[in-house]
């Protein structure tokens, strides 16, 4: 994380400086001359760079990272605002994408070469080979063009307004949690509805790759010495499968299941402008038309920061899953 603050901070610097002071007003046309130079002064955008990388972390560890003229608001705001509706729809994908691309990896190794390895294999290249934008504009001719079952956004103007309008309670800032929270099943169903379909078309890609490593992982697992030695024991072929290949076949597919994570709360553009999803991509991207500089570095930190979490998370499940892997004090 610091590596990616340093290398931030070294790429907006190579930019003129009315760019960087442009982090510290919140309209343009506020930028003078005379405002200019006492931001320059104020902030020292004219010291030394290690002295303004200091100044400039300092500032980050505050929770300043300017104001976002395309979220009309403080980049940190922008990020608070933004992040949930990414994180609930990440985690209506990130379950089913686990739940079936490991059985369905599983099933195929165990089964290869019979049907459920064949058909495994038609999801995966068809996950593989079908564009995103393509899948979710199919989807949402169909279901909602033609059925009118799951419309876009995020919820209905309806909830919107229930939601703004000082009785709903706001806890996590996801909306399915809040509303159970509140007792308010309108609206959850209401926003179940409206994360169904770009949830579906996260999951089709994602569960193709799965599908293939954790075939490739069980097949490697079911060919080594200790799995022929527990059937020479007389174990049954299910529990073998289960107590011990599957979980040491859990290893790889871990470390794919934190980085799809990962990836899918970092925003996923073309799922969240298809399906008008107010995302932290969808920000991330406008931000970056716009040469909104704040809120570039703000969503770009905040990836930086996921990313490392996420492979955290996935040393600490390593120990959890396999008893060989022990971390030293």
């Amino acid at each position: 994380a610091i590596g990616a603050t340093l290398l931030l901070f070294l790429l907006t610097n190579v930019l003129p400086v009315e760019m960087r002071a442009s982090i510290y007003v919140q309209d343009q046309r506020e930028l003078t001359p005379e405002t200019l130079a006492e931001i320059v002064k104020t902030n020292s955008l004219d010291a030394p760079v290690f002295v303004r990388y200091f100044k400039w972390l300092k500032n980050l560890l505050h929770g300043e990272l300017g104001y976002s003229q395309t979220a009309k608001m403080q980049v940190s705001q922008a990020i608070r605002t933004y992040l949930p509706a990414t994180f609930e729809l990440t985690l209506f994908a990130i379950i089913p994408i686990f739940l079936l691309g490991t059985r369905i990896g599983a099933l195929a190794a165990v089964n290869r070469n019979k049907f459920a390895d064949h058909f495994s294999r038609f999801l995966a290249i068809t996950g593989y080979s079908m564009p995103t934008f393509v899948f979710g504009l199919i989807l949402l001719m169909i279901f909602y063009g033609w059925l009118g079952f799951f419309p876009p956004g995020r919820y209905s103007f309806e909830s919107d307004m229930l939601i703004h309008s000082g009785s709903f309670r706001t806890f996590t800032g996801l909306i399915t949690i809040d509303s159970l929270l509140n007792l308010n099943f309108k609206v959850f169903w209401d926003a179940v509805k409206h994360l169904i379909l770009p949830a579906s078309v996260l999951c089709f890609g994602s569960v193709a790759l799965l599908i293939r490593i954790t075939r490739t992982s069980m097949l490697e697992e079911l060919n080594k010495d200790y799995i022929r030695t527990a059937r020479a024991k007389g174990l049954k072929e299910k529990y073998i499968i289960k107590a011990h290949a599957g979980r040491n076949a859990l290893i790889p597919v871990i470390t794919l299941i934190s980085l799809q994570f990962v990836r899918l709360l970092g925003g996923v553009v073309i799922t969240e402008t298809v399906f008008d999803f107010p995302g932290i991509g969808r920000w991330g991207v406008k931000a970056a038309q716009q040469l909104d500089l704040p809120g570039v570095i703000g969503f770009s930190l905040m990836s930086a920061v996921l990313f490392v979490a996420g492979n955290t998370f996935s040393d600490i499940l390593y120990a959890a899953v396999d008893p060989r892997i022990r971390y030293k004090e």
